[in-house]
């Protein structure tokens, strides 16, 4: 099978398509012929060596992917050989096959094809915890999404119009008319205007959802109003270029408002702090693989819709890297089988 491995630390130019031997599915597990494997931020972390989450090097990431049955362990119903699934993946996406328990392989719908349903599981779920379990919005709330363009930023999107929440949504003015398009209902260009100053004077904010971290949480926790919470899912800013800068880490951990996050200041104001990581999950894969339905079941009614920016092959992972290093990504990218 091949392999798109990280071999060593680097920029893009570091991974390397490898071809290495079948997995066997064992006992409770299945195996899956991956047509398309989602790239997502974390990945592209791993690789620069900032995601303490990784395997240690060398090694395969990837948290998502669809494709079709073609092999399963004792225990595991041999009818299931043949069905189209997406699943997620603790690392080990990037390849053409993959074994994963047979719990964490969901059935595709009729009509779904496997670059969209390996669009859907990371950025789904993590959209549907900060929404739906952690940040309850309702209708009428005022909900800032950062990196509304990515693939969160759309699935979230999807979720808050369906709650008929008010969206606002930051990113680069090219992203724009996109998005309005898609329905954000007030937009702030985070290159030419800082956010917090964007949104001072208006009514404060119920829910934050901020996949950057450092100087953003701070800003954000001034905007909420009583009742309102910060989701952080992430810390992109690390990542300011395609390889690590120890000066910017230290930097961005400087400028985490610590003091304002324990617990006395946030009972006084009245605010909240949570934090979302869904590859921190794994024990708990019967209620991830409930979420999953619901949204599966919400891509059948027309409410949830993948986005997908590009599909790029395993041969050209690199350039899978670059689009999301370069912020050029409005949705998904997908790592496609050659």
């Amino acid at each position: 099978m091949k392999q798109v491995l990280i071999p060593r630390t680097g920029d893009p130019s570091v991974l390397k398509l490898i071809e290495v031997d079948d997995p066997t599915p064992g006992p409770g597990a299945l195996r899956i012929a991956v047509e398309a494997a989602g790239v997502n931020f974390a990945d592209l972390m791993a690789r620069m060596g900032l995601y303490p989450d990784a395997p240690p090097l060398p090694t395969v990431v990837g948290y998502e992917v669809a494709g079709t049955i073609d092999a399963v362990g004792e225990g595991v119903d041999p009818a299931r050989v043949g069905q189209p699934v997406l699943a997620m993946t603790r690392f080990g996406g990037y390849a053409s096959k993959v074994v994963v328990p047979a719990i964490q392989a969901v059935e595709r719908p009729e009509g779904m094809d496997a670059v969209t349903g390996a669009s859907i599981p990371v950025t789904g779920l993590t959209a549907w915890m900060m929404l739906e379990v952690m940040g309850r919005v309702r209708r009428g709330d005022r909900v800032l999404v950062h990196s509304a363009g990515g693939g969160v930023g759309l699935m979230a999107l999807d979720l808050l119009k369906w709650r008929r929440a008010y969206a606002i949504g930051t990113a680069s003015s090219g992203k724009h008319d996109l998005l309005k398009e898609r329905g954000y209902d007030q937009l702030i260009d985070y290159r030419k205007q800082d956010f917090a100053e964007a949104l001072a004077g208006e009514e404060g904010l119920d829910l934050i959802l901020d996949p950057i971290g450092g100087e953003y949480w701070a800003k954000g926790l001034s905007l909420l109003r009583p009742g309102g919470r910060l989701v952080c899912f992430g810390m992109s800013a690390n990542a300011a270029s395609d390889t690590r800068s120890v000066l910017t880490l230290l930097r961005n951990m400087a400028s985490v408002p610590w003091m304002k996050v324990n617990p006395i200041t946030l009972m006084n104001e009245n605010k909240g702090v949570m934090g979302v990581n869904m590859g921190h999950l794994w024990d708990h894969q019967a209620r991830v693989v409930g979420w999953l339905h619901e949204l599966l079941g919400l891509w059948a009614q027309g409410v949830l819709r993948p986005q997908v920016h590009a599909t790029v092959p395993f041969s050209n992972a690199a350039e899978a890297h670059r689009i999301l290093h370069d912020r050029e990504n409005f949705g998904k990218v997908v790592l496609v089988v050659d």
